[in-house]
Order: structure tokens, then sequence, then C-alpha cells
């Protein structure tokens, strides 16, 4: 081969290795999906874009559990109830005779299951009430710290979907203004999600509970109660958005029916053209595939129906996402199969 073809053809592979390095999306495959995220972004951040939207309004929400991390054998909140009530349970004898607290040690979740929301409160009670804010906070870092995804193998911190966590950062590198607003804990999330995700505390909006606030000895307090308790799901999604950040987003992602009425309510913003964007669990071998039968939370049967009319992105994880997991923290089931 001669010296010029040789050259330039180095030049071209340089050049496609730059740019496939460069690529701020490289865990999504080439596809529809990804496609469409490009198209929107740059549609609504050009200034001479019909669409564009100023950065001031450039305000997306995500859901969380199946969303941004996996939400399934059962959601990380709830295995944290499940782990922290064994944890706690020599240190109160009177848990010998609740009946549903000893189904949690047994390891019984089909009763833990059909206790439904009335024992998920209970459980939740003698969890998440009657600590500080911060020795709540200290038990979630403490739990991440001591404990591993039962399928993964990996800490629950290291189990952010790559993909998305790569969504994040380049919708934050175009002026957008990214939050979780998900049904899972706010003060529980809030420990983990800067960590993860990039996005601060009072980014977070979450199913919660009031504090009481008093004065000590060292100065003040506040200690976590169930009294008040917001659950952050289905149609309190939109209210919560109003009550936390004032405005109707221009983006929505989650996963779930839950998630609808967010992405409704994003989609009918009258000002903008807006995005909206539900993953579908379709991998079993990486991660796992439901959508009417999830294994513990996050059923799909309206988003699926609904997105064509509202022009709302499935994204198909098995197809459309190259990597699940970032392999260079957890490095399980990475391989296409």
């Amino acid at each position: 081969m001669k010296l010029k073809p040789l050259l330039a053809l180095l030049m071209t592979a340089h050049l496609g290795s730059a740019f496939a390095a460069e690529d701020p999306l490289s865990a999504w495959n080439e596809g529809q999906s990804k496609q469409a995220i490009e198209t929107w972004v740059q549609e609504t951040t050009s200034s001479d874009s019909k669409d564009f939207i100023p950065v001031s309004q450039r305000y997306v929400v995500f859901d969380n559990d199946g969303t941004l991390w996996p939400e399934a054998p059962l959601t990380f909140q709830l295995q944290f109830v499940i782990d922290e009530i064994k944890r706690l349970a020599p240190q109160h004898p009177e848990w010998n005779n609740d009946a549903l607290v000893q189904a949690v040690i047994n390891n019984d979740l089909n009763a833990v299951k059909q206790s439904g929301k009335k024992g998920l409160m209970q459980l939740m009670t003698l969890t998440h009430s009657g600590m500080t804010t911060e020795e709540f906070s200290q038990r979630v870092s403490n739990w991440v710290g001591s404990h591993q995804h039962v399928r993964f193998g990996c800490r629950y911190d290291q189990l952010g979907y790559q993909p998305m966590r790569q969504l994040l950062d380049y919708l934050r590198d175009n002026g957008f203004k990214t939050w979780i607003v998900s049904g899972g804990g706010i003060d529980f999330m809030r420990v983990l999600a800067e960590k993860m995700y990039g996005i601060p505390p009072e980014q977070v909006v979450g199913s919660f509970s009031l504090s009481e606030f008093s004065l000590t000895d060292n100065g003040t307090q506040l200690r976590k109660t169930m009294n008040g308790a917001f659950y952050d799901d289905e149609a309190m999604k939109p209210v919560a958005i109003h009550l936390f950040m004032g405005r109707r987003p221009v983006g929505a992602f989650g996963n779930s029916d839950g998630d609808v009425p967010m992405l409704q309510y994003t989609s009918a913003n009258p000002a903008y053209k807006t995005f909206g964007l539900l993953v579908h669990h379709t991998d079993a071998a990486r991660e796992y595939a439901y959508d009417a039968h999830p294994p513990a939370s996050g059923k799909l049967i309206s988003g699926l129906r609904l997105a064509p009319q509202k022009n709302w992105v499935i994204v198909d994880m098995k197809k459309e996402w190259k990597t699940v997991f970032d392999p260079a923290q957890c490095a399980a089931n990475q391989s296409n199969k």
C-alpha cells in the first residue's frame, strides 16, 4: 500500500475512534431512542430553532426505581427495610410476637407482599422513624457499604444504569436541570443520588413524612416520624412536582404506569416541545424482563398503550443498551447474550 492511502486510512481510523470516545451516549446502541433523544436536545437548545427552550425552563424529571436503578427482585429501599429489621430485631424482644416482623426474619416474602400497603407502613415505621435525620442517613450509608445486590453481587450504589447516567450528564451538559421524582423515600434517595447521578439533595423529590424539630443541649435536631405521610406515585407525582419545583417540566423519564401521570403532565406543557421516555425492561439476561407482571413493582401496561399516541419513546433495554451497568463499577452480566 502506498504511503498516502495508508496515512489516510490511519487518520480515518483515528478520527473514528476519537468520535466514538467522545460520544456522550456511548452506552446506547444506535437506534430510534438514541436518535430521538439527540434530536430533541438539538432542537430545543439551538438558539435559532423554533423549538428553542430557554435555559431557565429546561427542567426534566426522572423516576428512580426501574428508571435509574433496578427495582427487582425488590426495590432497594424495601431490601433496606428487610435488612434493617433483621439487624435491629435482637434489640427488640417485643417484636417476637409480631407476625409480620417474624415473616421478614424468616424470609417469608410472600407474607410480606400479602400484607400490602398496611404491612409496608408497619415495617417503615419500625425502620424509618424514631431517629434523627442524620442517624437515618448514617444507617442507609452503613447498609450501602455492607450489603450487595442478591443477583449482581455489587454494592447498591454501583448499580445505576450506565445509559441513564450518561443521559443525565448529556442533558446537564446541554443546560437542563435534572430532578428525581420517585415513589422512593426522599431521605433514602438523598443519601445516594448525588454520588450516583450527580443530582443534589434539593433536586430529589420522593415519598416523605413530617419530621419533628426540637432544641437540644448541643443545638437542634429533626426526628423522623410517620406523621403526614405522602406517597409520591401515580397522580401524586404532578402534585409533588408543583409543590417542590414550581414549574412544569419539559422532559419526563420513567418506566412504569406509576410514572404515566408525570409524563402526561409534562407532555401537556403548552409552551415548549416536550419529551417523554419509558424504559421497557426486556433484558432477562443482563437485568430483568417484565411489564404486566413485575417481580415487585413497575407494572407497565397503560404506558405502552399511550406511548404511540403521546409520541413517548419506548426504550427496549435489550436492543438499545450496549451495557446495563458500568463495567468499571460492576462487571456482572455485561456480556450481550
